[in-house]
């Protein structure tokens, strides 16, 4: 019986907190000319020069913060995604986790399928929203693999999935856990990207300089636009949950240097929050299905700290994606 690859793939994570292997995690990534576009002569000296020499001994403070003796909490959540994926597909499926930086490789993964002799292949990126420097990274990288076999076989890509009903519908479902209706305010916060990489996203070269608001309606022009795609899932969420939306903000976290990124950023918003009153507030992170430094350290611990140094009482995160069954249903149906 033949048999149908699927081939999974999320960012990557460290092989392990210490600072060394950091660092290696770090370079691989910020090299990469989709998530730092600028000239690779330029992108090396800031990579190997500055960030992943300063940056590496507090990065791998943090990712040991969050270690647990299994490892990784991305790997962990993403191997049980795998995992639970193929026993939701059956024998009829042959699944591959893989990660666009570190292990495992997107070369391994795809030589695991080639083995299999699987007569095709679906890409599934673990990223609902389409971005250059995810998604568009990883197809890259897998069509940079296969043009080197002699032999192949069909594949295709799951371009975005961010406004998979089952996705939104986990994603309220924690927030009821966590009994939502309590929080003041909402917040879905993404992770950011470079205000240019949204720019050049825009094929038409004027959409965006003509609509300084164009992103908060996802259109037939905008449909692969990064900030586009979150502003939709967030808008399904609230709607899904009823929060108005004067209840709840869109913004963006994780900034890299001085460049200017998507915008509002999550830090500020806290402030502005903090500064009018707002006591509790309750953070959906939608750019994630598996939870991570930047779920549990960066908004778990640190936004939660800032927020009470501000006179707030709670910055609550909302539990990501993880195993959760109805989204090991919806990577079934993407597959399928």
């Amino acid at each position: 019986m033949t048999k149908k690859g699927v081939l999974l793939v999320n960012l990557g994570t460290p092989d392990s907190p210490s600072v060394k292997d950091v660092r290696k995690y770090l370079d691989e990534f910020l090299m990469d000319g989709r998530v730092i576009d600028i000239p690779k002569f330029n992108r090396a000296l800031l990579v190997k020069g500055i960030i992943t020499t300063f940056r590496g001994p507090k990065s791998a403070k943090l990712y040991e913060a969050i270690w647990t003796e299994q490892g990784s909490p991305l790997m962990i959540y993403s191997l049980e995604q795998a995992q639970l994926l193929q026993q939701s597909l059956g024998d009829e499926y042959h699944v591959e986790l893989a990660m666009r930086y570190q292990s495992p490789s997107i070369k391994q993964g795809l030589e695991n399928l080639k083995a299999k002799q699987v007569d095709r292949i679906t890409v599934i990126p673990l990223f609902p929203q389409y971005a250059s420097a995810t998604t568009g990274s990883v197809i890259e990288k897998v069509m940079d693999e296969v043009k080197r076999w002699q032999t192949i076989p069909p594949i295709s890509f799951i371009n975005s999935f961010h406004d998979n009903d089952k996705m939104i519908q986990v994603f309220a479902e924690n927030a009821i856990s966590q009994n939502y209706k309590q929080f003041d305010h909402y917040l879905f916060s993404y992770h950011g990207v470079p205000e240019r990489q949204l720019l050049k996203a825009d094929d038409t070269g004027k959409h965006c300089l003509q609509r300084p608001d164009c992103c908060d309606q996802l259109t037939a022009i905008n449909k692969f636009c990064y900030k586009a795609q979150c502003y939709d899932t967030s808008k399904k969420i609230a709607a899904y949950l009823d929060i108005k939306t004067e209840n709840y903000t869109v913004c963006f976290q994780s900034r890299l240097g001085k460049a200017e990124w998507a915008k509002p950023y999550s830090s500020e918003v806290l402030k502005d929050l903090a500064a009018k009153g707002i006591k509790k507030v309750l953070v959906f992170s939608p750019a994630f299905v598996a939870d991570c430094l930047e779920t549990i350290h960066e908004i778990g611990v640190e936004y939660d700290h800032d927020f009470k140094a501000l006179g707030g009482e709670k910055v609550q995160l909302v539990e990501s994606l993880n195993s959760h069954p109805l989204f090991i249903e919806a990577l079934a149906d993407l597959t399928r």
